[in-house]
């Protein structure tokens, strides 16, 4: 989960400090048990034994864990056991003790990999109502935690499934740099089942003006904009109680971070900033997707799609049959909400790029490839019209091996990569002009790649 992630942050963002706690990360609560440095007589914070150090943070932790429940106290656990392990392997290596002193971190991060599992599996409620979907819920609460921490994204990525497994940001990063430009921010901000309906709600709804980025990739298909089948991940989300505080205005806040300052025992008394991060409940197949979406809102996805063995796993499911491609109609509700955020993004100055994400051919049959090309027509039309981006990697030869994906219409990390890499070089957008101008750069009048 979201915590999982945020907890490894917190380990490589612990550095030597007072108290053995560095001034960025979360204190423990005021607990005159444990809190035993004490500032000399300058008012400063003396140097201490690190092993003496280690070995009262290992005994906070022992003592806390043992009446520990929410995600709170288990954060304040796994504090205290990084504490403790860092203090360990600060111990001198001409010192006796030293030997001791490494059989203890050993000790300690196997105690703290158990605090680390418990923390997230404490239930917790969301710190804002929710959406009634895990998804949104949890890349929601990533990206407010994102933003928070570096600041709102140059480029935001939205879509379905497709588009969180689909460009990697940080491939994407390394790939814009290469060209000799500045390292934009960007964030994949992808949704399981998201529609038309669903990205233009988080684009204008969802999010204030200020969270916006400095351009929209919306990465997605044909899919997306059926009309004619039920838009259930919409509707679901359209009568959450998360949407109907939007309505009255109350947008998903996680708080305001606290003051760092340090007590009268040189350590800090910054409380938890959030609510403290929490798992969703929900079925334990998405769950375990949820909690491989990375630091960036990218889920990757190793397995490689083989028809041989797929299929022995998976029934086969013609087009003819496929949901998604329902009553197939690119005339309704989506393209409403379609020309509706385009409207909204030049209101806001914000570019728009849509990207068609490549699709295997063993799954473009009769039905699905007629779809696919009438939606093809549909968007290059409209790209014209509305003058948004338009990228289309439907039919590149070289992004439709079966390599690339991890099932018939979903990229895996290697597909994800390689379409990050085109997309850095793609004309139709201006990278030097985003990584010089945030905000002021035009996009090009579409055409086809």
């Amino acid at each position: 989960m979201l915590k999982s992630r945020l907890l490894l942050l917190g380990v490589i963002l612990l550095l030597p400090g007072c108290g053995w706690l560095n001034n960025n990360a979360t204190s423990p609560p005021e607990n005159p048990e444990t809190l035993v440095t004490d500032r000399d007589e300058t008012g400063n914070c003396p140097s201490r034994d690190p092993f003496g150090t280690g070995l009262d943070r290992a005994l906070s932790a022992a003592r806390l864990a043992q009446t520990a429940r929410s995600p709170r106290e288990w954060h304040i656990v796994i504090l205290y056991w990084m504490q403790a392990i860092e203090a360990m392997q600060a111990v001198n290596y001409d010192s006796p003790k030293r030997a001791f002193a490494q059989k203890k971190v050993q000790e300690y991060q196997r105690n703290l990999a158990v605090a680390q599992k418990r923390a997230t599996n404490a239930p917790e409620a969301l710190p804002f109502a929710s959406f009634d979907s895990d998804f949104l819920n949890e890349q929601l609460l990533l990206y407010l935690s994102y933003t928070a921490a570096v600041g709102t994204p140059d480029v935001l990525i939205v879509g379905s499934s497709r588009a969180i497994q689909g460009i990697d940001p940080r491939v994407l990063q390394a790939a814009i740099q290469d060209r000799g430009d500045r390292n934009l921010r960007i964030f994949n901000f992808g949704v399981n089942g998201a529609t038309a309906q669903v990205v233009d709600f988080m684009m204008r709804e969802l999010l204030t003006p200020e969270q916006l980025p400095s351009l929209i990739i919306w990465a997605d298909g044909a899919r997306a904009f059926n009309s004619g089948r039920p838009d259930r991940t919409y509707q679901a989300i359209a009568t959450s109680p998360g949407y109907q505080n939007i309505q009255a205005g109350q947008y998903p806040f996680l708080g305001a971070e606290l003051p760092v300052e340090l007590d009268e025992n040189c350590q800090s008394s910054r409380g938890l900033s959030l609510s403290w991060l929490n798992p969703l409940k929900t079925d334990s197949a998405i769950a375990a997707t949820i909690q491989d979406i990375d630091a960036n809102g990218f889920l990757p996805v190793a397995r490689q799609f083989n028809p041989n063995t797929y299929y022995q796993q998976f029934p086969r499911v013609a087009g003819l049959y496929d949901g998604d491609y329902q009553n197939f109609d690119l005339w309704g509700e989506q393209t409403v909400a379609l020309k509706r955020l385009v409207a909204y993004t030049k209101a806001q100055n914000v570019p728009l790029v849509f990207v068609n994400l490549p699709l295997t051919q063993d799954y473009l049959d009769e039905t699905r490839s007629q779809a696919e090309q009438k939606f093809r027509s549909f968007m290059q039309f409209h790209a014209r019209e509305l003058n948004f981006g338009w990228v289309d990697f439907s039919t590149t030869p070289q992004l439709q091996n079966n390599a690339y994906f991890a099932d018939p219409s979903h990229l895996n990390q290697q597909g994800a990569k390689s379409v990050a890499q085109s997309l850095a070089r793609s004309p139709q957008i201006q990278w030097s002009e985003i990584a010089k101008f945030p905000k002021n750069f035009s996009v090009p009048e579409s055409e086809d790649l």
